[in-house]
């Protein structure tokens, strides 16, 4: 073993004594020997690097800073037992300070302070954690982005796994090839129980997550990340019917105020679920009411007749003891506890004894508000074209603002890294053409509130007295997008959003009926200030379409389910089964187009208004379970795109047939934030608006060119191959051909004819090219 190495093992640390205090009081404990800490500045100051002393140690750089860090929590730690020792000997804080070598009583202060010490205890709370995981589960992935799951930093997280590596838990590292991207991989990162060899790391079924446990005061203390959710008695909840104003506020859960287990923390809202009796439970936007019965905490408002059935107006609850509501709930906060003498849950920081709150968040205060960089091009279609080439010009020029800066950098690597990734930006703005946002665009959360104007706003994130534009994606057209005036003085208002909410907003019904017949449960909507006296920003509303007038979806298509004997499902509606929607993005990407080609060709008011019924429908088929085959045919929709679809003939919905790198470029295209976009053929197919996504190798740098000589790249076909016929002509020839192959040994026939096909509707698929300036010549 290396010299300085032997030497640092012999002096490091202090061996353990018996007795209160076992590290010793009243003198610095480690003063004398020298602790790890002290031997690496010896180190340092006698010339040696960083890198020299880890490598003399036998270790990595990284290992060392990690093993430096423990030891200050370590050396912290000798310091709080003696401060707390001599303390309890009722020396003074400045005795103590005297006594330990402190210049003032400040540091001793800090050293008493329970926060700082229990900081100093999170990274042996994640090792203990962690170590349990192993014991119950076996291989543990802790590579990229497990931090987050945890609750605790990243350096916390390298401390305690290098303290369970030094207890004899190996680390292994490994890559898994990615199906998708031939040529790379994704890296892991698996701590595993004593005695694992690294192979086994790629038995990936056995490699678990440490989603089971997670962290609220960044390691200091743990929890299991979910409990079996709390069960209300239905003799706490009142039902308010549509005919009791219900229908006003539908999917609003109202709330006594200071019910412990009903609180919601700190927000004054929450997209919540509360189980009740243990088999049903409610879902909806929970917010807090001063005007509650005697007797009720929970009021519920609900769109349906009074005389339903409780359990007909609640969700029974999913025979899964891992999720129960059928949607899973914040991983951070989801759940809470409050302080309850009886309660079966202990704290694992005060020892107190807890209940679980009947409270789970789906999402909370704060959850929803962002400030938009972009519009999306579905908003642009519809508005001026002063307004669309203002902002697609303002997208431009930050673009090339952003070009223009990479440009100037002088670092070659660094300079070829952020052009590709500019590239990669700019082919996904191409795809989706969003603009330059707008000021102060913000998406914010929608609440009802009954005694507010239906000209007016309740919204302090926004000046009072201004104008505001609100806007919900997807929708039909300026109608759809009511002006409204901020009113932030509203008593109502103020009781149940605050006077700050950091993302929600109140209107009346009559306008979230409006905005595409949005819902209080949790829709939100871009709020963008426009159309006053002093804004620059002037945005095209229109009169609310007459035919949407009192039009409300679960009313005119909603059924009734029944169950066979198998549990499974049936939907009914006027004694007819009907099937339920599986596939909203595909059939509202097909209406929202429709929509735009008929404001765009001058559709009239009745025309718009059935389509904008059906597009409603769409929206809230799949969630309410609508019939939205009798939609489209109550509304004409066939006829609609006959008349204003002209250009695509096609039937049924079309394949995509593609090239393998256009297909690539599609599904790994990222966001903003690095995440994929797609995830899947299906997610991507749906929205394409196409059935199947089909490679086809054929296609491959096929180019054709056309009568004025310029060439085009094809990249896809989209097709529906029922509209395409295909075989032999007519008494076409048929050769056949006879020979003895050697090489196995038998006679081999073949025959053999020509094959040809061609569309059997006019204008019935759509080919994708690109227009291309190479010189390369492929005849397609």
């Amino acid at each position: 073993m290396n010299s300085i190495v032997e030497d640092i093992l012999m002096h490091y640390g202090m061996p353990r004594r018996s007795g209160r205090y076992p590290y010793g009081s009243g003198e610095n404990p480690y003063q004398h020997s020298g602790d790890f800490l002290s031997r690496v500045q010896e180190l340092k100051k006698s010339g040696m690097s960083e890198t020299d002393i880890a490598k003399n140690m036998g270790l990595t750089t990284t290992q060392l800073r990690t093993q430096m860090s423990l030891a200050k929590d370590e050396r912290r730690a000798l310091q709080v037992a003696t401060a707390k020792g001599l303390r309890e000997k009722g020396y003074s804080l400045n005795e103590i300070a005297d006594k330990m070598g402190f210049a003032n009583d400040s540091s001793v202060r800090s050293l008493l302070n329970e926060t700082s010490e229990n900081r100093m205890n999170q990274a042996k709370a994640t090792a203990d954690v962690l170590r349990k995981l192993i014991e119950e589960k076996g291989m543990i992935d802790v590579g990229t982005g497990v931090e987050r799951e945890l609750g605790v930093s990243k350096e916390k997280l390298n401390q305690a796994l290098y303290m369970l590596e030094l207890e004899g838990y190996p680390i292994y590292g490994g890559g898994v090839p990615q199906v998708t991207n031939p040529g790379k991989q994704t890296n892991i990162k698996v701590i595993c129980p004593p005695g694992t060899e690294h192979k086994d790391i790629y038995d990936f079924e056995n490699v678990h997550s440490v989603r089971d446990y997670i962290s609220y005061d960044n390691g200091e203390s743990f929890r299991k990340s979910f409990e079996y959710p709390a069960s209300m008695d239905s003799k706490r909840l009142q039902i308010r019917y549509a005919d009791q104003g219900g229908v006003d506020k539908d999917g609003v859960i109202e709330l006594r105020r200071g019910v412990k287990d009903l609180s919601l923390g700190d927000s004054h809202y929450a997209q919540v679920r509360i189980m009740v009796d243990g088999t049903h439970y409610l879902k909806g936007m929970a917010v807090y009411s001063d005007n509650m019965p005697d007797g009720v905490d929970v009021i519920f408002n609900t769109n349906k007749k009074s005389g339903t059935p409780t359990k007909d107006v609640l969700k029974k609850i999913k025979d899964d003891p891992d999720n129960p509501f059928g949607s899973l709930i914040k991983e951070h906060g989801g759940q809470s506890y409050y302080d309850d003498p009886k309660g079966k849950y202990t704290d694992p920081v005060t020892g107190k004894k807890q209940s679980l709150s009947l409270i789970n968040k789906r999402a909370e205060e704060g959850d929803w508000g962002e400030w938009s960089k972009t519009l999306p091009s579905q908003f642009l279609s519809k508005q001026s074209l002063t307004l669309i080439k203002k902002q697609l010009g303002l997208a431009k020029a930050d673009k090339q603002a952003e070009y223009d800066e990479i440009c100037s950098l002088t670092n070659p690597t660094v300079k070829k890294a952020l052009l590709k990734s500019f590239a990669d930006d700019c082919d996904a703005a191409a795809v989706h053409l969003q603009a330059a946002a707008l000021p102060r665009q913000k998406y914010q959360v929608i609440l009802p509130l009954t005694t507010i104007k239906d000209n007016e706003v309740y919204a302090p994130n926004y000046k009072d007295g201004e104008t505001v534009a609100l806007i919900r994606y997807p929708h039909g057209g300026t109608f759809e997008i009511p002006i409204l005036k901020v009113n932030n003085k509203l008593a109502e208002g103020k009781s149940v959003l605050g006077n700050t909410p950091a993302d929600a907003i109140g209107i009346n019904k009559k306008n979230a009926d409006r905005l595409s017949g949005a819902d209080f449960d949790g829709d939100t909507v871009m709020v963008i200030p426009c159309n006053s006296t002093k804004s620059k920003v002037k945005i095209t509303s229109t009169s609310p379409l007459k035919g949407l007038e009192g039009f409300d979806t679960k009313d005119a298509y909603g059924g009734i389910v029944k169950k066979d004997a198998d549990g499974v499902d049936h939907y009914y509606r006027n004694g007819k089964e009907y099937k339920i929607m599986r596939n909203t993005q595909t059939e509202m990407g097909k209406v929202s187009n429709l929509i735009t080609d008929m404001t765009l060709k001058g559709a009239t008011q009745d025309e718009l208004a059935r389509a904008v019924r059906h597009s409603m429908v769409v929206i809230d088929a799949e969630k309410h379970k609508l019939d939205y085959k009798q939609s489209e045919i109550d509304n004409g929709i066939a006829s609609l795109k006959k008349k204003y679809r002209k250009t695509f003939r096609g039937t049924g919905k079309p394949d995509l047939f593609i090239t393998t790198d256009m297909h690539n470029t599609m599904i790994l295209a990222r966001d903003r934030n690095g995440r994929r976009i797609y995830e899947t053929d299906t997610e991507l197919a749906a929205a394409l608006g196409v059935d199947k996504i089909y490679e086809v190798t054929q296609f491959e740098d096929k180019i054709r060119t056309d009568s004025t000589g310029k060439k085009h790249k094809l990249h896809a076909i989209c097709v529906n191959m029922a509209d395409y016929g295909y075989g032999a002509s007519k008494g076409g020839d048929v050769t056949h051909f006879t020979d003895f192959d050697i090489k196995f040994n038998q006679l081999q026939s073949l025959l053999e004819t020509r094959k040809s096909g061609q569309l059997t509707r006019i204008k019935s698929a759509i080919v994708i090219e690109e227009i291309v300036t190479t010189s390369e010549d492929h005849t397609a």
